[in-house]
């Protein structure tokens, strides 16, 4: 994955509207109109946010007939858990050893 790609990801995700919208992508394909429902926006606003997530390939907009159903795409979701999932263990043990430290400060403290 290009840094460009994931930080269209990362951009598109910043924001809690689109990930709303994902979140109910993630449940099954949905129409800009049923996209809006939950939103307080008008749909040119739901359009916005549906192209960044477009651009970023969180989905792709079919066509049937007059309607143009929305459905999620997983792959850049996928790469940018597997990014985020490099620095875990880095900061899972940095995490360790400070608890470590902490508990050896602790100890220092409470010995007679």
């Amino acid at each position: 994955m290009t840094t460009d790609t994931l930080s269209a990801t990362f951009a598109a995700l910043a924001d809690p509207t689109r990930r709303a919208i994902l979140a109910r992508l993630a449940q099954g394909e949905a129409t800009v109109k049923e996209l809006a429902e939950p939103f307080a926006m008008s749909l040119p606003a739901v359009s916005k946010h549906l192209k960044v997530l477009e651009r970023a390939g969180l989905i792709t907009q079919g066509r049937k007939a007059q309607w143009r159903p929305c459905q999620i795409e997983a792959a850049p979701l996928k790469e940018a858990a597997d990014y985020i999932t490099k620095y875990r263990a880095l900061w899972e043990d940095r995490f360790d050893r400070l608890d470590q430290y902490l508990r050896t400060l602790d100890e220092g403290e409470n010995a007679p």
